[in-house]
């Protein structure tokens, strides 16, 4: 029997990719929301999912008001599913998130006034998160040293390739109003990375799911686990929704990136389904082999100082 390869063979690195909790030192957000129970609920899903990914991304806006307070229940919350799954816990900082406690509770470092630009590797994957932030706007902005140390960085290329992860997303904004917190002088960072061995990058903000590119790489944009934006309105109109939470699905099948957005919830199910087990047994009725990946695992984080 002839055996037929499939096109792409297992991932090499599987990954979960979140955005905006806006964490609270107490309370609810804005009065209307526990910012908790939304990040439960979607940790909750991972974990069921048996995913097991080798990190769990956060791209910014972790707390709302950046307290000390609110970082701790962002950490202790988050901590608890990530020994469970096995995943490295990676940070990017947001507009709404405070420096100098955003190191002190999360990268357990001594503050520093200078943005938080970090490095990981997940085995031979490379992440990079490049701190958008501009203390005392909302507006995302990455200066010309910020640019050097990215590009020093994406001078050694990786075996998998690299991920970059920014708060503020380098794409065309869908609402109106977000023109007023997008991020700016966009040229310089699209020159450092044309031509890198940057795969995807991961970026939050909006509070919705987007897909796009910048400078040629793919761009996926996670929704928030706090609130999201309905985007079914009129031009010009902004409404948020306790609601619509999802986490996305990164895979890497040997340099080749995918994102998938997995919404949250409970919601009635079709009758019929296939089990893991009747999948795999498909596919071998089909005479269709999967190639396998190496797998690497494991992150050790470096800083820009």
């Amino acid at each position: 029997m002839h055996l037929l390869r499939s096109e792409y063979s297992t991932p090499n690195h599987v990954l979960v990719h979140v955005s905006d909790p806006h964490f609270v030192e107490e309370g609810l957000l804005y009065g209307e929301l526990d910012p908790q129970t939304g990040l439960v609920e979607v940790l909750n899903a991972v974990e069921a999912s048996g995913l097991k990914p080798e990190a769990i991304i956060f791209s910014g806006d972790l707390t709302d008001k950046g307290s000390l307070e609110a970082y701790r229940r962002l950490r202790t919350t988050c901590q608890a599913y990530a020994e469970r799954m096995g995943a490295q816990l990676i940070w990017a900082m947001g507009n709404h998130d405070e420096r100098s406690n955003f190191q002190k509770m999360l990268l357990d470092e001594a503050p520093q006034t200078f943005p938080v630009d970090r490095s990981y590797h997940l085995g031979n994957l490379r992440v990079l998160v490049l701190d958008s932030s501009t203390p005392g706007h909302h507006h995302g902005e990455i200066n010309d040293e910020q640019l050097r140390w990215l590009a020093g960085e994406l001078e050694t290329r990786a075996d998998d390739g690299t991920l970059l992860v920014i708060h503020h997303p380098p794409v065309p904004p869908v609402q109106e109003l977000a023109v007023l917190s997008e991020l700016r002088n966009q040229d310089g960072l699209a020159r450092v990375l044309k031509g890198s061995d940057v795969l995807g990058i991961l970026s939050g903000h909006t509070h919705h799911s987007v897909f796009s590119t910048f400078a040629g790489i793919p761009v996926s944009v996670a929704a928030s686990t706090s609130y999201n934006q309905d985007l079914a309105m009129p031009a010009g109109a902004m409404q948020g929704l306790d609601g619509a939470r999802s986490f996305s699905l990164i895979r890497i099948h040997n340099r080749t990136f995918v994102s998938a957005v997995v919404p949250v919830g409970e919601y009635p199910r079709m009758s019929s389904h296939v089990t893991a087990e009747e999948a795999r047994q498909r596919i071998q009725a089909a005479s269709i082999a999967i190639p396998s990946a190496t797998e690497n695992a494991g992150g050790t984080p470096t800083g820009r100082h």
